[in-house]
């Protein structure tokens, strides 16, 4: 219901932005212009769609760029909220079987973003490997590492160590993120008003991670953003 409030509170203007969106990707904008014009779109949707975002910690994201965002994963709605929420630009990994969907493909494309499919092993290691070339050049990501979304709203599933390789190889600082109620704007069957609330929580440096596995990694970023979640849903 909230998409379709999104979608006819700005009909007039939905054609032009996937055509722009799609432009955008085709003719390689840059990540930092191709961002700021998202921004712009997702703060207008989410005024018109009644949703608020709440961000908090910002000042906890790196100053240098090539870091990686790790958060908690509810839904396709999470996205937008980084990306309102973010004052710096970042690429994303999505599962493969969401990389058609309408508008998040021209958002994919606009932001350079990569898609990977866990059940072919090589495309996987592919992937992460250019994941890993661009962040030590400089780039950001987000990267659920989850894997797939929770299905039990402010409760997490288990991280996957293996998602923390990418960051390892690229000894680029991990950033834990904690999403509180992103399930509700596009899972709940409702359009009254919503806050979504974004945590960026402080990083972990490479000298602090260097010595720990990736499945120890993981733990302790699943620790550190479920106690968020606790404190705030």
């Amino acid at each position: 219901m909230r998409i379709a409030l999104m979608v006819i509170r700005c009909i007039l203007g939905v054609p032009f932005y996937l055509i722009k969106l799609a432009y955008m990707g085709k003719h390689n904008w840059s990540l930092e212009k191709s961002y700021n014009y998202l921004r712009k779109l997702c703060i207008m949707a989410n005024r018109k769609g009644r949703v608020t975002i709440e961000a908090h910690g910002v000042e906890n994201i790196p100053k240098k760029d090539g870091f990686v965002f790790f958060p908690n994963h509810q839904g396709l709605y999470d996205v937008l909220a980084f990306i309102e929420s973010s004052p710096r630009p970042f690429a994303f990994v999505a599962k493969a079987e969401v990389k058609n969907i309408i508008l998040l493909k021209q958002v994919m494309s606009s932001l350079h973003s990569l898609s990977i499919d866990r059940s072919d092993l090589r495309k996987s290691v592919k992937v992460i490997d250019e994941m890993v070339e661009r962040v030590s050049n400089g780039e950001n990501f987000l990267i659920f590492a989850e894997g797939t979304r929770s299905k039990k709203g402010n409760k997490m599933n288990e991280m996957k160590g293996g998602s923390f390789k990418s960051a390892i190889k690229a000894k680029a600082p991990i950033v834990p993120c904690a999403i509180v109620d992103a399930f509700v704007p596009f899972d709940k069957s409702s359009i009254k008003k919503v806050t979504v609330k974004v945590f960026y929580l402080e990083p972990l440096y490479y000298e602090d991670y260097k010595d720990m596995s990736s499945l120890e990694i993981a733990a302790l970023v699943k620790e550190k953003i479920q106690a968020v979640l606790d404190a705030n849903s």
